[in-house]
């Protein structure tokens, strides 16, 4: 399969406080890989580094065999790279489709045609193309985050905590469409606090404990495995 990430040995400090210890990770194409973890074990922190908003102090980052570790954040998302960020963090004073026009910043090519796709994945924003991001509804904002990430057009869609704060309805229609586009053959990587939601969906995961990577393996095998489902999951069935 094709890696389209590697995290090699990634380690990340906010000051004098180690947010990423070591980690490694890998993403290959077509996958779905979950970050598992709980608050503070770096989750947040890796996604942020992929994307060079914290810019590790060891350790390499590969994009499609390319090395990224020390590119500007602009750089990274033009080379292929979305984010739907933690929070969905729209930008509540413009409107609908100029937060989607914003998502397609760095990929001008078939503009129309992916505000088509996004609309015909997205119905509820249809016809809001001119309200304000902000006066919508939390699910409402987070489906216009992930429609702005994907008018970039990405190879790889990184996705931080895209179930928080919302209803469990959304929650489903949210990893809903993150199967389509797994079906699609969007690679994606996942940060979720929602274990057993991720786990249901994702191929692959990664368990973070204070910002190392201690376990992967298939989401069957950590569905399994006791210490996740004691940890994350609720305890054993």
């Amino acid at each position: 399969m094709i890696k389209i990430l590697e995290v090699r040995d990634l380690a990340v400090s906010y000051g004098h406080i180690q947010a990423i210890r070591q980690a490694n990770i890998e993403v290959c194409q077509g996958e779905m890989v979950t970050l598992i973890g709980s608050n503070g074990s770096g989750k947040s922190t890796l996604l942020k580094s992929v994307l060079g908003i914290c810019p590790p102090h060891h350790g390499n980052i590969l994009f499609m065999g390319h090395d990224i570790t020390k590119r500007p954040t602009e750089h990274i998302v033009a080379s292929g790279i979305s984010i739907v960020p933690e929070g969905r963090g729209v930008l509540p004073l413009m409107t609908v489709m100029e937060n989607l026009q914003l998502g397609a910043y760095h990929a001008k090519r078939d503009i129309q045609k992916r505000l088509d796709g996004v609309f015909e994945r997205f119905p509820i924003l249809v016809g809001r193309e001119n309200q304000s991001a902000g006066t919508l509804s939390g699910g409402e904002q987070q489906m216009l985050a992930i429609a702005r990430a994907l008018m970039g057009d990405p190879i790889l869609l990184l996705m931080d905590e895209p179930s928080l704060g919302l209803a469990p309805v959304v929650v489903n229609r949210v990893f809903d469409i993150m199967a389509n586009l797994k079906r699609e053959n969007q690679t994606i990587l996942l940060s979720e606090q929602n274990a057993r939601k991720a786990l249901q969906y994702a191929d692959r995961g990664y368990v973070l404990e204070l910002g190392t990577s201690v376990l992967s393996g298939t989401a069957q095998e950590l569905a399994r495995h006791a210490g996740v489902r004691q940890a994350y999951l609720g305890g054993v069935d």
